[in-house]
């Protein structure tokens, strides 16, 4: 159906931000608590890790070392890459240092754990992630335009080693402990990392340069392999999907065999380079983390299937390390945001290291409460979160995350935390196609994007008024990137919510097409269809088009800086809600990408919806 076009119009607000200096205390408080970590390492010289922070938008090397915690990063550097735009694996230990990418220019350097100033490894236009030090090189993803390899860079000569290229996309690189056996993922187009991938290994050496490589997995049939580890015996142990889950599986001489493992995955869909949910400790032994019902578990397996439990009182790791003495890992819980923690292997006991600081007593904090509710031709995931003004029947904010192959977790989200003290319920939704629940639901996306992530959006409202929960006709809808597709199609094609709001979302997604980037450049076709053969199908899902069909007031918020979604998107959908009378307004960031990190810009963004929010209600009174 084509767009029309309506020359009566209202006012309709269009802002660039460019110095926010007013927020409310609440708003700026919820920001303040987003400090977050993105990867740890430990080592003989002690437990290192990344810290992200609001205020300065900055991510920054910490290092603990007897009791104490110091930052190494200096002023001017922040370490996190960009390749795949998504980054990861942004700094590795090296014997008497830390290696990093600076964000600024994207290239390596060499941190000495002194504090003197940060030594620059490489030079150019390319663009570095996913890095590991072994045998006294640094290994990593080397990205220059849309060309990716993967390279190896020796600390001493600076000598730059191609290892592994011809194929479109590259992760995960490890060599094992005596250095004979070099392993790592590959995909190509226009397959994503998540949908099926290769695990490939090289052995043994001529001349300096590794011999041919062998595929080990992935060749025949479509599985999702990551995460590929050497044990202390140079043994190869990686996660697949092979059976339904992300599990651990390990080398044997009849090929990978599966490890004793819960049903269940043991990792997120690879969005980054780096992640770690899964340590070998030879045989099929190992520590991992892993999702039962949404809830994170953490674990030692030992070869006989034996587990012993970690899982305390969190409910989401990521970054496992351990030593002899101690486990380590990023991790939160419903009443503590993400910190970077220690347990004692032997007496289990659970020391902070940095973060966990709740913006709220543990008494004031809405909890997750599981969702499991049917929808369509089966059955969605989420959590729900009471108000805490003690309503009875409280206006609903459904929150739709992006990818759309990724995940929401039940921890503690001071944004969410936001909503639910000034009134609102919250449903943090898990929609068919999202992580967490096996592959074939996150295969439930394949073809159907706009329709079955959009039936559980809708579907949450219904289920939720049945129960009593809710003021079904003052339920708005909210997502970013991908979910912000899921939400202006739900307001495009259902007569569900009360207005919604899009942060940096898909609007037109033959648009997206032509202006994303190389990682994502397939991604549609997986998830509506060839373009050109499906171009009925394109235009059936596509919001820009039925702008018109849009009944309720939207809100847009958008970083000019933005690659993966360019902000034209936002304005043209924008444009199209003008042109046809809606109440509308839109947001710009001149300095954020995809995704906002300044802390100013958080609270704007979320002191804005609210207020949008409130707007719209009082005019129903």
């Amino acid at each position: 159906m084509p767009m029309t076009w309506n020359p009566k119009m209202i006012p309709t607000v269009v802002m660039r931000v460019t110095n926010v200096t007013r927020n409310s205390n609440l708003a700026a408080l919820a920001v303040a608590a987003g400090v977050d970590f993105a990867e740890l390492r430990v080592g003989p010289r002690g437990l290192f890790w990344n810290e992200y922070r609001p205020q300065d938008a900055a991510s920054r090397i910490w290092h603990w070392r007897d009791g104490q915690a110091h930052c190494l990063t200096p002023a001017g550097f922040s370490a996190r890459s960009r390749v795949y735009e998504y980054g990861g694996g942004g700094f590795c230990l090296s014997d008497n240092a830390v290696v990093f990418v600076n964000e600024t220019d994207q290239q390596l350097y060499l941190q000495p754990l002194e504090g003197s100033a940060p030594q620059a490894l490489t030079q150019g236009e390319c663009r570095y992630g996913g890095v590991q030090f072994a045998g006294g090189q640094v290994l990593a993803v080397e990205e220059t335009g849309d060309q990716h390899r993967l390279v190896s860079i020796d600390l001493d000569t600076l000598e730059r080693q191609i290892l592994a290229e011809g194929a479109d996309f590259y992760g995960a690189p490890a060599l094992s402990p005596d250095g004979q056996r070099l392993a790592w993922i590959e995909w190509s187009r226009p397959h994503q990392p998540w949908t099926s991938t290769r695990l490939m290994l090289a052995e043994g050496q001529t001349a300096g340069r590794w011999n041919t490589a062998q595929c080990l997995a992935g060749d025949l049939d479509e599985e999702s392999l990551q995460q590929p580890r050497f044990d202390e015996h140079n043994r190869l142990h990686c996660l697949t999907d092979r059976a339904g889950f992300w599990q651990p599986w390990a080398e044997s001489g009849e090929g990978l065999v599966p490890a004793p493992s819960a049903r269940a995955d043991h990792a997120p869909a690879p969005w980054q380079l780096g992640t770690s949910t899964f340590v070998p400790l030879g045989e099929q032994a190992y520590l991992a983390s892993w999702t039962e019902d949404g809830f994170g578990r953490l674990g030692i397996r030992t070869a006989d299937g034996n587990l012993e439990d970690f899982t305390g009182d969190y409910s989401h790791f990521r970054s496992l390390a351990l030593d002899e003495a101690f486990i380590y890992c990023i991790a939160a819980s419903p009443i503590r945001p993400s910190a970077v923690i220690r347990i004692c292997r032997a007496e289990h006991k659970v020391e902070v290291l940095a973060g966990g600081i709740a913006p709220l007593p543990p008494e004031r904090i809405s909890r997750p409460r599981t969702l499991r509710y049917p929808s369509g031709t089966g059955h969605a995931h989420g959590f729900f979160y009471p108000a805490m003004n003690g309503e009875k029947k409280p206006p609903l904010l459904v929150f739709i995350h992006g990818g759309p192959t990724s995940a929401c977790y039940p921890m503690l989200d001071p944004r969410i935390q936001y909503w639910t003290q000034r009134g609102f319920a919250v449903a943090d939704l898990n929609y068919r196609g999202s992580t967490g629940y096996g592959r074939e639901y996150r295969q439930a996306l394949h073809l159907n994007w706009g329709v079955v992530d959009v039936e559980d959006a809708c579907a949450v409202v219904s289920y939720l008024t049945e129960q009593d929960l809710i003021a079904p006709r003052r339920a708005f809808i909210r997502g970013g990137s991908a979910g912000g597709y899921t939400t202006l199609c739900a307001l495009a094609f259902h007569k569900v919510f009360r207005a919604g709001a899009s942060l940096y979302g898909v609007s037109d997604p033959i648009a997206l097409t032509r202006s994303t980037h190389k990682f994502e450049g397939d991604y549609l076709d997986w998830l509506i269809g060839d373009p050109e053969r499906d171009a009925e199908r394109y235009a059936a899902r596509t919001p820009l088009l039925y702008a018109n069909q849009i009944s309720v007031p939207v809100i847009f918020f958008q970083g000019e800086l933005d690659a993966v979604v360019v902000p034209q998107q936002t304005r043209d959908m924008l444009q199209a809600l003008q042109y046809n009378g809606i109440p509308a307004q839109a947001h710009y960031y001149p300095d954020e990408r995809h995704g906002f990190r300044k802390a100013s810009n958080q609270a704007h963004a979320l002191e804005q919806e609210w207020l949008f929010y409130s707007q719209v209600m009082q005019a129903d009174t």
